[in-house]
């Protein structure tokens, strides 16, 4: 069981979480991070040790490119890319500044930043929106986390640059449809925020703050936080439809690789 991952901010086991019908999803099958580009020297060895064979990155093409993830050469992993659009708040911030540094007129950045910062619904619609186009996307990663192999490792480690909006609620639909108690998959989409707090969120705000714009309370929300209310209005989204279970399966996951989620992740 690994806990801690240094360079990352936002990495975390699902192991622990607690199960409607009793019991407690296994620690070592589902992790989630912010992104990987900043790992040490020793957290790649200490990432080489883990169970995780799989690693599914939610990015953009353009913030891929921007923070490459750095992986272990001592032993292969699988990458998988899964882009989703939604909710990629914190890589427009990194674009910003790859704009600033190339010296593009800064009254300009301010003015452009503003327009799409007034945009940007807040972040329980932005959750809708990506759960009204990226069905199929969260159904792979489902799909991936189901599909345990016959020999280690197995386990699947996912992300976006936060960890908070895609993976968050990738990372939640997929408790949610295994029957993890519905409080704690709030609770762990929250714990973000503390996550998030301090060095990263400064190093973003600072990034804002040099395309021109003032950090209100709305931008600290979008690039940093994590309310509880946010995920709860995707939930309820999802449960008018049938369900999380149901959602991925309109998304295109089989009857079989639900069953088999199930049994990976709540026995």
């Amino acid at each position: 069981m690994t806990s801690e991952l240094a360079g990352t901010f936002n990495f975390r086991d699902t192991g622990g979480m607690a199960l409607a019908g009793g019991g407690a999803t296994p620690f070592g099958v589902l992790y989630r991070s912010d992104a990987l580009s900043g790992l040490t020297p020793e957290a790649l060895d200490v990432l080489a040790a883990t169970d995780i064979g799989v690693v599914v990155d939610l990015r953009t093409p353009l913030e891929r490119e921007l923070a490459p993830d750095r992986l272990p050469s001592s032993r292969p992993f699988r990458v998988v890319e899964l882009p989703v659009t939604e909710g990629a708040l914190v890589g427009l911030a990194q674009q910003g500044a790859e704009a600033v540094a190339a010296g593009t007129d800064p009254a300009v950045l301010a003015a452009t930043a503003e327009a799409a910062l007034a945009l940007i619904p807040p972040l329980g619609d932005v959750y809708v929106e990506m759960l009204e186009h990226a069905a199929a996307t969260f159904a792979e990663l489902a799909r991936l986390v189901s599909a345990a192999t016959a020999d280690p490792p197995t386990a699947v480690l996912v992300h976006c640059t936060a960890g908070k909006d895609r993976t968050g609620v990738g990372t939640a639909l997929i408790l949610d449809a295994v029957g993890v108690e519905r409080a704690a998959v709030v609770a762990d989409y929250h714990a973000s925020q503390e996550h998030l707090n301090g060095p990263w969120a400064q190093r973003m705000f600072a990034m804002v703050q040099a395309l021109g714009v003032t950090v209100t309370d709305q931008i600290r929300e979008l690039v940093a936080g994590t309310p509880a209310e946010a995920i709860e209005k995707a939930l309820a989204w999802v449960d008018a439809r049938g369900g999380s279970a149901a959602y991925l399966q309109q998304g295109g996951l089989t009857d079989a690789e639900l069953a088999a989620l199930r049994a990976r992740l709540s026995g």
